[in-house]
C-alpha cells in the first residue's frame, strides 16, 4: 500500500506514483519485485535478502540519491518481545518500508500511525521518516519502566529471603531481554546518526533536527537499558551474597552444636575406658556426678556463647 501527501494523505496505486509528490509505502517481500521494476530500485530485492538473515545487527547505506538499509525491530506486545525485520529505502520524496517479517503486524500499525500524523502545510518528507521511526520506539519507555519495577520486586524478594527456585531464571530472562534491547537501540542510533549526517544531501538541512531528536531518544533508551543491566548484575551479586549468608548461618548452627557436645563426647569417652581402678566406677553417686558434670559443662558453654553474642 502506498500513500501520497498533497492536501491530505491518500492511497495511490504503484503505477501512479509521482517523483514530485511525497510518497510512503508499506509492502511485503512478495510485492518487492514488482515495486523494484516499476520504480527502478533494484536495491529492494537485495535488502529483502539481507533483512532475512539471522544476524541481529543491521546496517544502513548512504549512496548518491538514496539511503537504504535493514533493521531488526523489537516490538513489545503483552509483556513479550517479538522480533520483526524490515528493509527501508529512501530517495527524494519516496520512503518505502518492506515488511520482511511482520507476524504481529506491529510494523504495519506503526507505519499507518505515522501516516495519520499528516498535518497539511507543516508536513514534510523528513517529518514522515521521523514519525515512522518514532513510532518504532513508541511504548518502549513503558516497557523499561515495567522491567525496572520487576527488578525492584526481585530485590525485595532477596531482602526478605523469599526468592524461590525460579529466581535465577527470571534474572537470566531479564538479562537476555536487556541484551536484545541494547543491540536494538544501537541499531536505531546508527540509523538516526546517518540520517542526521545527511551525507548525500538527500534531506532538507532545515529538517535534520527531527533526526537529532530521534537519535537522542534512542540514546536515552539505550542508557536506561544499560542501567537495568547493571541493576541485574548487582541483584545477582546480592542474591549470591544472601545464599552465602544463609549457608554461613547454617554452618554456624552446626558449629555451635559441635562445640556444645564435644565436651560431652570427651566425658563419655573418659568414663567409657573401664579401667579396673577408676574410683568413680564403684562410687554410689558416680552416675549422678557425671550427669551433673555434663549439665554444668553444657550450661557453662551456652553462657559463654551468649556473653560473646555468638548465639
Amino acid at each position: 500500500m502506498f500513500y501520497e501527501f498533497v492536501d491530505d494523505a491518500a492511497a495511490v496505486d504503484l503505477e501512479k506514483i509521482s517523483s514530485s509528490v511525497i510518497t510512503a509505502g508499506y509492502i511485503t517481500p512478495g510485492e518487492a519485485k514488482k515495486t523494484a521494476q516499476i520504480l527502478g530500485i533494484p536495491q529492494i530485492l537485495n535488502l529483502c535478502t539481507d533483512a532475512g538473515k539471522s544476524s541481529f545487527r543491521a546496517g544502513i547505506e548512504v549512496c548518491d540519491g538514496c539511503i537504504f538499509g535493514t533493521l531488526k525491530i523489537v516490538s513489545i506486545t503483552d509483556n513479550r518481545t517479538l522480533s520483526d525485520r524490515i528493509a527501508y529505502y529512501i530517495r527524494k520524496n519516496l520512503f518505502i518500508v518492506v515488511a520482511v517479517s511482520d507476524e504481529s503486524c506491529c510494523i504495519r500499525d506503526k507505519f499507518l500511525g505515522s501516516i495519520k500524523r499528516f498535518s497539511g502545510d507543516t508536513f514534510s518528507f523528513e517529518k514522515l521518516i521521523y514519525f515512522f521511526f518514532e513510532y518504532v520506539i513508541d511504548g518502549d519507555s513503558k516497557y523499561l519502566e515495567r522491567t525496572e519495577f520487576l527488578i525492584s520486586q526481585l530485590e525485595e524478594q532477596v531482602l526478605s529471603q523469599d526468592t524461590g527456585k525460579g529466581f535465577n531464571l527470571k534474572l537470566l530472562e531479564i538479562k537476555k531481554d536487556m541484551l536484545i534491547m541494547r543491540n536494538y537501540y544501537e541499531q536505531l542510533i546508527d540509523v538516526g546518526e546517518a540520517l542526521e549526517d545527511n551525507e548525500n544531501e538527500l534531506l532538507d538541512e532545515n529538517e535534520l533536527n527531527y533526526f537529532r531528536i530521534f537519535t537522542n531518544k534512542a540514546r536515552r533508551l539505550k542508557d536506561n537499558v544499560d542501567m537495568l543491566r547493571d541493576s541485574t548484575v548487582h541483584l545477582r551479586d546480592a542474591y549470591e551474597s544472601s545464599l552465602e549468608l544463609n549457608l554461613n548461618r547454617t554452618m554456624k548452627i552446626f558449629t555451635t552444636v559441635n562445640v556444645i557436645f564435644l565436651p560431652l563426647t570427651v566425658i563419655a569417652g573418659w568414663y567409657g575406658m573401664n579401667f579396673d581402678f577408676m574410683p568413680e566406677l564403684k562410687w554410689r553417686w558416680g552416675y549422678v556426678f557425671v550427669t551433673a558434670l555434663s549439665v554444668i559443662t553444657v550450661a557453662a558453654i551456652v553462657l559463654i556463647f551468649k556473653k560473646k553474642k555468638w548465639i
